[in-house]
């Protein structure tokens, strides 16, 4: 079988089941193991797939550039974002990560509990400030145009000063293996630096979300205090995570 005939197969597999285990496609094809790695990797630089050990995951539909997540789930992250909002503590200092579900949170924040509201996204700036009279911290940087947030070493630099009581991280996968990754490199890496400066770090996860994959990982599920999740979402992969509860 060519490799393009292999690369063909592998990727009718993955629409089928969900995932590729390597040794399993190279025991039904009779060929090496090394072969079949090979292809995912030239699947995985094409942006086909996500590789993961043993195999490849889907790419989730939420490594979408931000002006096409804005459809993704839109009820869900919205019901996500309202248990997020009804946890927040008066007077906290709180961080919303650059996200289509923390923009739902921005939205609907409550006036006149005394919040600061620390992000890099300037999208979720001018929405706290539009429906809320929390105060708000931008942390400033290189904008990338792919999630359209604040990143490099201007925000590292920022972020290393700073200091909240909660981070809303918004993530593309949660997986109770794999734990909280993301499509971008330079996002992961703010992402776990502003948990560094945090007291706790609360996981946003809609439906579109638990289960994906990305490519750049984030934080383990052990690092984080609890996750959000939709209570109309019945994925069986729910009960794998550290919480579906919001926190007290």
């Amino acid at each position: 079988m060519l490799s393009a005939q292999r690369k063909s197969h592998l990727l009718e597999i993955l629409a089928r089941d969900g995932r590729v285990v390597a040794k399993t496609v190279a025991d039904e094809l009779g060929i090496s193991e090394d072969s079949i790695r090979r292809d995912l990797r030239e699947l995985a630089e094409e942006g086909k797939l996500i590789r993961v050990y043993g195999g490849a995951l889907p790419v989730p539909a939420a490594d979408r550039p931000v002006e096409e997540r804005r459809e993704l789930a839109t009820a869900s992250k919205e019901r996500v974002a309202r248990r997020a909002v009804d946890s927040i503590r008066p007077s906290s200092t709180i961080v919303l990560d650059a996200g289509t579900t923390t923009l739902a949170m921005a939205r609907i924040l409550p006036s006149g509990t005394g919040l600061t509201v620390i992000t890099p996204s300037p999208a979720i700036a001018l929405a706290v400030a539009e429906h809320s009279d929390a105060r708000v911290v931008m942390i400033g940087g290189e904008l990338s145009r792919h999630s359209m947030v604040a990143s490099g070493s201007l925000a590292m630099e920022a972020i290393r000063h700073l200091a909240a009581d909660v981070f809303f991280v918004g993530v593309t996968g949660i997986h109770p293996e794999h734990g909280l990754t993301t499509g971008s490199l330079d996002d992961a890496v703010t992402k776990r630096a502003l948990a560094e400066r945090c007291a706790e770090t609360i996981v946003l996860a809609s439906e579109e979300k638990i289960g994906a994959v990305s490519r750049f990982p984030v934080l383990d599920l052990t690092a984080v205090t609890a996750v959000i999740t939709d209570p109309h979402d019945r994925n069986p992969l729910i009960g794998e995570l550290v919480s579906g509860e919001t926190p007290a």
